[in-house]
């Protein structure tokens, strides 16, 4: 981890959850690349490609976008509710099974030992997510979950005036350009996750690291 120190002056720690808190993304990744495998490796790989641009963006959202764009076909609430559903059996098991991200455990430990709240502003749907950190028995390391249908930035915003929380006294740790957007939005300090031998999505001048840690003060 990158500052090992027991003194943090944060006054809260916001984190997105898969590719920062779990080693999940590949899960997700191929559960789409399985539901749309039957219209052809060309959809297929389009359907990965966009997952993996817009990572932290909600499965819904994804889903009207795969049908209506690439494949153009309308979709309804109800057909959308269905496949957010089949998305949900093919994933939770492997996301139960991932490992944390490194340095991520440790993190959330050393948060708690300081009584700095850290919080969960994920794409995922929030009962979902709070099932996945209920059964893997760390909901005690978390203030509050939060997820999907809600915009990161809301969220975030909704926190902040909730615990009269100073806006430059937070950190978001994300793996995305939406968690990059919804910090800058917030006036939060934004930490990148980006793996080893991956180039940053992010703007030049961002910090990176592919541990979860925290800023130097």
């Amino acid at each position: 981890m990158g500052d090992k120190r027991e003194s943090i002056s944060l006054q809260a720690v916001f984190f997105d959850f898969d590719g920062v808190i779990l080693d999940s993304v590949n899960v997700k990744t191929e559960a789409f690349a399985k539901m749309f495998r039957s219209y052809g490796s060309e959809v297929e790989q389009k359907v990965v490609d966009y997952h993996l641009a817009h990572c932290g963006i909600s499965r819904f959202n994804k889903f009207r976008y795969y049908y209506e764009t690439l494949l153009n076909t309308p979709i309804t609430e109800e057909e959308l509710i269905n496949l957010g559903d089949k998305f949900s059996d093919l994933v939770l098991q492997g996301v139960l099974e991932s490992p944390y991200i490194e340095g991520a455990l440790e993190s959330l430990q050393l948060l708690n030992r300081q009584n700095i709240p850290a919080f969960v502003v994920s794409g995922t749907p929030e009962e979902e997510l709070k099932l996945i950190i209920k059964r893997r028995n760390i909901e005690m390391l978390f203030k509050e979950v939060h997820g999907s249908p809600r915009l990161k930035n809301e969220i975030i915003q909704d926190i902040q005036r909730k615990y009269s929380i100073e806006p430059s006294r937070t950190l978001f740790i994300g793996d995305a350009m939406t968690d990059y957007n919804a910090a800058k939005a917030t006036g939060t300090r934004f930490l990148g996750i980006v793996s080893k031998n991956t180039s940053s999505p992010f703007p030049q001048d961002t910090p990176i690291s592919s541990t979860v840690c925290f800023l130097s003060e």
